[in-house]
């Protein structure tokens, strides 16, 4: 015999919730008295566990509805069947977490790390000395994503077969690699969104957003596309790009050999309009005063290259590696750096003779979720720009221009 019941969650006051992290501590250490944190079926609704190092924690079947959890370490952890309505889980990381039938509807996954997670409904089944065996279920049903934040987050291979997300918010999400197939995502934002590889099989996207989204190598069988605005999405790249009927590689090797002789030897092209993807990537190149307005850069390996001078204005920099990259006096206005690794990268004015310079220009440039920690920007323009959840951590922002 079977049936439905609303969760018994297990009060825990504040003093033993405490103990018991401090002993995870300990565990997690490898320390004497150390103790895995196990808080199956608990009532933490409302409470606050900022920051806090619960990898590998049991909490399957808890409640953490309004649960304060920004940037907490959950990696392994078990989150079956938890009821995370309206949690704050900003940056938190739950790599690998098993969130199985877990109730995530109004939740802030806003820049959280999920890669790998198992996102698919599930049902926990109580034993009951009466009634056999009861299913847990909360007010809404597991495995459900309703109205959640998920701007910036890192859903790469996390599993979402039959999840329900309708009207959530996947701007600019990191997805590639993620299964959802069968998943109902009605109305859902998915602008901006990476779609690398993912499996959409079957499911239903009618009403959604899709601006911008990168659905390159996504497998689009059976998926329910109605009304969905696909204004822009980024498909696959061409296997060659060709400039006025030459290779790309032909012609970037000519613009280094004519920044290597000072203008004695090869040519410049404008490569403004090109997609670069098919170079997979341009690592330590020479290409000081490239053009190449409105061009695609997207997710390639730009670590270490020169592009001193170069116009780049509204080009697509989404997902590249440009650390270190010397990007100095630069002309970036428009382009689109969201979840960029510009870690070290060289944004500072270029000298071009005796007291005179040039000034990278980032204005109305997205650096959304980029990562400009230990970034040389002194006297860089960013009037404009959106630098929401920007890593600026010793950023070099001397002189710069910003608006505060």
């Amino acid at each position: 015999m079977s049936s439905q019941a609303q969760p018994h969650h297990l009060a825990l006051d504040a003093k033993a919730l405490r103990e018991a992290v401090d002993a995870h501590q300990k565990y997690l250490g490898g320390r004497s008295g150390g103790r895995r944190l196990s808080l199956t079926y608990a009532d933490l609704s409302h409470v606050t566990l900022i920051g806090l190092d619960l990898r590998e924690a049991d909490f399957a079947g808890a409640n953490f509805n309004g649960a304060t959890l920004v940037r907490a370490n959950l990696t392994r952890g078990i989150l079956f069947g938890a009821d995370l309505r309206e949690a704050d889980l900003r940056h938190a990381n739950l790599t690998k977490a098993d969130l199985r039938g877990a109730c995530l509807r109004g939740a802030n996954l806003a820049g959280a790390e999920l890669p790998g997670c198992d996102l698919r409904g599930g049902r926990i089944a109580l034993q009951d000395k009466l009634d056999g065996f009861r299913i847990l279920r909360h007010e809404h049903r597991p495995g459900e994503l309703n109205y959640a934040i998920l701007t910036g987050a890192n859903l790469s291979g996390a599993q979402l077969d039959g999840a329900v997300a309708m009207s959530s918010d996947f701007t600019d999400a990191n997805l590639s690699g993620a299964q959802l197939a069968g998943a109902k995502l009605a109305r859902a934002i998915l602008d901006g969104a990476d779609l690398t590889g993912a499996d959409l099989t079957g499911a239903d996207l009618t009403g959604a957003s899709m601006k911008r989204a990168v659905i390159s190598g996504a497998d689009l069988t059976n998926t329910v596309l109605d009304r969905v605005d696909m204004s822009d999405v980024m498909r696959a790249p061409p296997a060659v790009t060709f400039v006025d009927g030459r290779p790309l590689d032909k012609v970037l090797a000519d613009h280094e050999a004519y920044c290597d002789s000072a203008g004695q030897r090869g040519s410049v092209t404008d490569l403004s309009n090109v997609d670069f993807r098919p170079m997979r990537g341009l690592k330590a190149r020479r290409l000081t005063a490239l053009i190449a307005r409105s061009s695609i850069f997207f997710g390639l390996d730009l670590q270490s290259v020169q592009f001193q001078g170069a116009d780049l204005s509204g080009s697509d920099f989404r997902g590249c590696d440009l650390r270190d990259a010397d990007l100095r006096g630069a002309k970036l206005s428009g382009a689109a750096f969201t979840r960029c690794d510009l870690r070290g990268a060289k944004l500072g004015p270029l000298t071009i003779g005796d007291g005179r310079f040039v000034r990278t220009d980032l204005t109305r440039a997205t650096l959304r979720g980029a990562d400009l920690r230990g970034a040389q920007a002194s006297r860089a323009r960013f009037l404009e720009a959106d630098l929401t959840a920007a890593n600026l951590k010793g950023c070099d922002l001397t002189d710069a221009e910003l608006e505060v």
